[in-house]
């Protein structure tokens, strides 16, 4: 009788992993460096499966106060696939969401598992990415850079738009990234960040009241990085892919907006850019 072949077991996910997570991206065609990797583990509970002490598989949980959490850099290796190991990281998951509400990207290749785990469509990311061309950028004196003293109101900004509790998530993208503002009667009212991330450069979250204000914030970042690769991550409803299209960030793929859980969780028209596709 042939022995049954033992299945990798899934402890917590520490930073010492993170190199192997790097392979297990790359082999993906995800672009994140280790830092990349860093930023996400240092919010989230992580969770990683080892088959005789090798990763073959990561995913995530990202908590946003108790309201939401996000499921994220999901992968299992071609070794172990079919084997039910992604269906054993998703209990697990669930089970660290707990009584949130939990939001997630979708590939083409976890949707149908998503599906049938109770999680619904709900939207759609549109990724757009590229070499920026040259454009004539204007002046806009309404944009301003932000400094460390601007960080509570970016953070009070963030709750009113997103409606999530993402101080963890700031605090990180705070201390790599650069801020653009623009303020009404000195309060802030729309900010757009810009960070190192995979093959360049990153724009997002970018919020603000409307399409025309973002486009103002993203613009400025993309003036400051002509001949630089960069991506942005948008919702398709925002109207920007055709937009970015003329800078040179074509559209390159996305993934589905997916849901479960006990809360309504609106995607707000306010949010013009995610973070990364992997926390929102």
């Amino acid at each position: 009788m042939q022995a049954t072949q033992k299945l990798p077991s899934i402890v917590r996910f520490e930073k010492t992993h993170i190199p192997s997570g790097v392979i297990l991206s790359q082999a993906e065609s995800w672009p994140h460096r280790p830092e990349d990797w860093a930023l996400i583990q240092n919010i989230s509970d992580g969770l990683v499966a080892l088959d005789n002490d090798e990763v073959v598989g990561t995913a995530f949980c990202t908590p946003f106060g108790d309201k939401l959490a996000t499921l994220n850099m999901i992968i299992v290796a071609d070794s172990q696939r079919g084997r039910g190991l992604g269906t054993r990281f998703m209990d697990r998951l669930i089970e660290l969401a707990g009584a949130r509400t939990i939001r997630l990207i979708a590939t083409e290749a976890g949707y149908p598992l998503y599906l049938k785990m109770g999680f619904e469509e709900t939207g759609r990311i549109l990724q757009q990415q590229g070499v920026v061309q040259a454009f004539e950028a204007g002046t806009n004196a309404a944009i301003e850079s932000a400094g460390t003293d601007d960080h509570e109101a970016i953070l009070a900004l963030d709750a009113a738009k997103s409606g999530l509790d993402r101080h963890a998530l700031w605090q990180e993208l705070f201390q790599v990234s650069t801020l653009k503002v623009i303020r009404d009667q000195g309060a802030i009212v729309a900010v757009a960040a810009c960070r190192d991330f995979g093959r360049g450069k990153v724009v997002g979250p970018v919020l603000a009241d409307d399409a025309a204000t973002a486009r103002q914030l993203i613009a400025a970042h993309l003036a400051e990085n002509i001949d630089t690769f960069v991506r942005i991550d948008v919702p398709a409803e925002s109207g920007l892919g055709a937009w970015l299209e003329s800078f040179g960030l074509t559209h390159a793929g996305g993934g589905r907006i997916m849901m479960r859980g006990p809360q309504v969780i609106l995607e707000t028209p306010g949010v013009f850019a995610l973070a990364s596709q992997a926390v929102g």
